[in-house]
């Protein structure tokens, strides 16, 4: 089983763990990028037909902050997608980083049943 590690907030945790927060969300920057998408043989995002590939994961492993003691919880991945942000006209938002422009995205976990 392939899992992915995220920090969150208590408020969120619980709200996860009852059912009521069904996504769960993570901008995509330069340092964060392997563990979100795909990657090409250049260090960037695959795409397939256009459409950014995110890494796969059966589950998500929450920790609440960084404490010793803190409650945790394993959660189903059901599915994934990377979404780019646009502006009010509809064009993507690009930033730089360290000389090279990249393009503002998210990517959006489809959270499921929890596991443990």
């Amino acid at each position: 089983m392939k899992k992915l590690n995220l920090i969150i907030r208590q408020k969120y945790f619980d709200k996860i763990k009852s059912g009521r927060k069904t996504k769960e969300y993570r901008e995509i920057r330069p340092n964060s990028q392997s563990k979100y998408c795909d990657l090409d043989e250049d260090g960037f995002c695959k795409e397939v037909n256009g459409v950014l590939q995110p890494r796969k994961y059966d589950a998500i492993k929450f920790y609440v902050g960084y404490n010793k003691n803190r409650d945790m919880m394993l959660i189903e991945v059901l599915d994934a997608c990377i979404e780019l942000f646009t502006d009010e006209k509809g064009n993507f938002v690009e930033y730089e980083y360290q000389g090279e422009k990249y393009l503002a995205a998210q990517v959006v976990y489809d959270l499921g049943k929890v596991l443990a």
